[in-house]
């Protein structure tokens, strides 16, 4: 069985309801709308790899799967209320396939809180963010082809502003005490992701 249809089946078992197979389809096409590059199924495929390894971490593994699934289930690079909208479409699925109204509301705040713009204290909320992070530290070669594909999704933006938004984007992770929240993840990263955004940073200078 293909993994993303393994991993669907299994978050939805987590969650202990059955799994809608349009439900999946129509997330599959949205990680391969035209305008992402790096927001795809590549993307959704390693952060569910990521997932894997770390399952017996989570404390609800079917809602971290299950908002690892849409947390950019919505996402036009040009709009600043993705995470919102990609919160939402994943509440009200949730409550139209049978989950509860506090499932619903726990995968929606695990969804708002990849915004980053906070660092999270519930346990869950830190491992669904430091997987989404774990592409900064990622071997080299990934991490620039990643770069290139962030690059590509915001092609309208002019070489010079883009260069400044991103240097203060990824400075803003260097300038953090840490850059992942958990254990798990800041042995295997930390290092690895400071070094990649350091020459990153350096390169857009």
């Amino acid at each position: 069985m293909p993994f993303l249809q393994h991993s669907w089946l299994r978050t939805w078992h987590d969650l202990d309801l059955a799994a809608p197979e349009e439900l999946r389809l129509r997330l599959l096409a949205a990680y391969a709308e035209p305008q992402r590059h790096y927001h795809t199924r590549q993307h959704l495929q390693e952060c569910l790899a990521h997932f894997a390894a770390v399952l017996a971490l989570a404390q609800r593994p079917g809602e971290v799967a299950l908002a690892l699934w849409f947390h950019d289930a919505v996402y036009d690079p040009r709009a600043g209320d993705n995470e919102a909208r990609s919160a939402e479409w994943a509440r009200a699925a949730l409550l139209s396939h049978g989950a509860s109204a506090e499932q619903a509301g726990r995968v929606q705040a695990l969804i708002l809180a990849t915004r980053h713009c906070e660092a999270p204290t519930e346990p869950d909320a830190q491992l669904l963010l430091d997987i989404d992070l774990a592409i900064l530290g990622a071997a080299p070669a990934r991490f620039a082809e990643y770069a290139a594909q962030v690059r590509r999704e915001y092609a309208w933006v002019d070489e010079v502003h883009y260069q400044t938004q991103r240097r203060g984007v990824l400075q803003g992770f260097l300038d953090r005490p840490v850059i992942y929240h958990t254990v798990w993840f800041r042995e295997r990263y930390e290092q690895a992701a400071r070094a990649n955004l350091r020459e990153s940073v350096s390169g857009l200078a």
